[in-house]
């Protein structure tokens, strides 16, 4: 007899439950079939993804995998959401960012923006990006600031941007407690930008302002994006802003602030990826860590983390750039179910100067969409009880933690900036993620995967230029694909014509046709124009297919049956017609005439960079 559930429902009652062994043991036979002759955990490590920071994502998860009581939303420490409504009631702050230093074009911007779904604006003042202090007035014209908050990006400027910008809500008869917004202080994070001396004066007066006469104004913003934009990890990315925080809460403390007085003067941005799960449980693990912190100061009742969200430079690309739409959308994704107050959608184009009103449409109704079409934000912790997101959320706090006492250790974040400590720390992180780029083992689609040769470059106005600073650098995913790319852009426009790859390939198409797209799409990748007619060569044919397709360098794409038999032939004929290089596309072996290797891992930049500097291309 089966005993139903008491709602009716017997489901798979009647189904007996499989063991993990059992799952092991299919996973063994699939991967047998592949290749893979692997048993026991062996199997399952096969699978698993590598996620930097010594985690490491798994197929499969299972309620044997415990980890933290995330509690409830709304209540410490705050791991489901810092008000216990989430973003159910009017959804996530959706805070356009804006850097013009033209007034006039910036208003007109800004009120597009607010007329079409923009919640907040995050305004650039000051310096070669930004508007200018004297032009705040103009390009806030028309803008309802009791409905509209700002938020302050002014740098070294803070103090007359700040004036300026209270100034304006006193002439246009706006509350003191009516104010909301940021006022953007972060001199730790502008140290980071520019390697400039920290000065907290300016941070710590205004807090105080905000503390006796606009109750709704933070003063300080906790920015994790310089670390994140110089390639720091997700964890590194948590320990330096809890380092941040930590070194503001002293200071404002210090100054006669209460422990909760300090904690609500406090906004915390962090980079949200095309990981979405990543992003998601980065945001989750934010607030239960800042939770600790806020409760260690004696300040639990205002531990609940205020999370401004920003979809990151460093995967926009510059190729392809109708790509990022794609990643913006997935970061934005996971901003949002990761419980971010505010989130910022950059635009598409970002990565090639001004943004144009379409960029910023699409960048703006990313999250209308997500909220209004697919009701995103109608669930409080949609990730919440996923076994694989409670436990990332776990080792990354975790992960994050232990960094985050080793900069405490070094002397705060202060001296770790000072010391080099940070820049060296991330610098490691960013070369070990470079090697991975390189290989493709971290593809970008649309540059180092499916490159289109031929698709229209997009342009735009050039963002007004930044001086070189003396702080992290930044970096993007695309760099190195982006020099090859450049490389063949000036060999185009000086002699008419991409550098060209012949592609040898031996036997029919059956055979040959997996290598050869192979190798057509990594060369791509480093501006190579591949010839691969006729379909078909030996090593009676290999020497005049190759002069007829005008190429320098060529690659044998076969099976490793057929290269056994005709590859040391066909490279000798292609060697005689004047190939400069010739490649084979498979595992290293012992072949006369053939230079070089391609195969899903080797090094692409390395290979590619070579075959240029061999053909002479600047």
């Amino acid at each position: 007899m089966t005993v139903l559930p008491a709602d009716g429902l017997s489901l798979a009652a009647d189904f007996p439950d499989p063991s993990h062994d059992q799952w092991q043991s299919l996973v063994e036979g699939v991967l047998r079939k592949s290749g893979k002759d692997v048993t026991g955990t062996a199997a399952e490590e096969a699978l698993s993804t590598e996620l930097g920071d010594g985690l490491t994502a798994r197929p499969l998860y299972t309620s044997d995998d415990t980890s933290a009581d995330p509690g409830f939303p709304g209540f410490a420490p705050f791991v489901r959401g810092g008000r216990a409504t989430g973003n159910t009631v009017a959804g996530w702050d959706v805070r356009q960012h804006h850097a013009l230093p033209d007034p006039v074009r910036l208003n007109e911007a800004l009120l597009g923006d607010l007329e079409n779904g923009v919640t907040s604006l995050w305004l650039a003042v000051g310096g070669p990006g930004g508007v200018p202090v004297s032009g705040l007035a103009r390009a806030l014209d028309g803008v309802y600031l009791d409905l509209a908050p700002v938020v302050l990006d002014a740098g070294d400027a803070l103090d007359p941007a700040v004036r300026a910008l209270l100034a304006l809500h006193e002439t246009r008869g706006v509350a003191k407690e009516a104010v909301r917004g940021s006022l953007g202080a972060d001199p730790l994070g502008w140290t980071a930008r520019t390697g400039t001396e920290p000065d907290l004066t300016a941070a710590l007066h205004w807090a105080q302002v905000c503390r006796h006469e606009y109750p709704g104004l933070r003063a300080l913003t906790v920015d994790a994006l310089p670390y994140h934009e110089a390639g720091g990890s997700a964890a590194e990315e948590l320990g330096l802003s809890l380092a941040t925080g930590v070194a503001y809460l002293r200071a404002l403390t210090a100054a006669g602030l209460s422990a909760e007085e300090a904690c609500r003067q406090l906004e915390f941005r962090y980079a949200a990826t095309a990981d979405q799960f990543l992003t998601i449980a980065k945001l989750r693990a934010a607030r239960r860590l800042w939770a600790r912190v806020a409760e260690v100061c004696g300040a639990r009742a205002a531990g609940a983390q205020h999370q401004h969200a920003v979809t990151s430079s460093v995967m926009m690309t510059r190729r392809d750039p109708w790509v990022n739409m794609l990643r913006t959308t997935l970061a934005c994704l996971g901003a949002g179910v990761g419980g971010a107050d505010s989130v910022t959608v950059l635009p598409f184009d970002h990565a090639l100067g001004l943004p144009d009103a379409f960029a910023r449409r699409i960048a703006r109704n990313t999250s209308t969409i997500l909220m209004e079409e697919s009701h995103l934000a109608r669930v409080i912790d949609p990730a919440g009880g996923s076994w694989y997101v409670e436990r990332l959320t776990d080792e990354l706090a975790t992960a994050a933690w232990s960094f985050f006492q080793e900069v405490e250790r070094a002397g705060g974040q202060t001296a770790a900036l000072r010391s080099g400590m940070v820049g060296e720390r991330i610098a490691a992180t960013w070369a070990a993620r470079s090697r991975d780029l390189a290989r493709r083992k971290e593809p970008v689609t649309g540059v180092s995967e499916f490159p289109n040769l031929d698709e229209r470059s997009v342009e735009r106005e050039p963002a007004p230029a930044v001086p070189s600073a003396g702080g992290l650098p930044k970096v993007r995913r695309d760099e190195a694909f982006e020099t090859l790319r450049a490389r063949s852009d000036r060999h185009l426009a000086a002699t008419g014509s991409r550098p060209k790859v012949f592609l040898a390939a031996l036997g029919p198409a059956a055979v040959h046709t997996a290598r050869a797209s192979f190798a057509a799409n990594l060369f791509r990748a480093g501006g190579f124009e591949p010839v691969h007619e006729p379909a078909s060569v030996d090593a009676s044919t290999a020497a005049g297919a190759f002069t007829a397709g005008g190429a320098a360098i060529a690659c044998l794409c076969s099976s490793d049956a057929l290269y056994a038999e005709q590859a040391d032939a066909v490279a000798g004929e292609l060697r005689s017609a004047g190939a400069e290089r010739v490649f084979l596309a498979g595992r290293p072996g012992e072949y006369s005439g053939v230079d070089t290797y391609v195969f899903a891992g080797c090094d692409v930049v390395a290979v590619l960079s070579s075959a240029l500097d061999r053909m002479g291309v600047a």
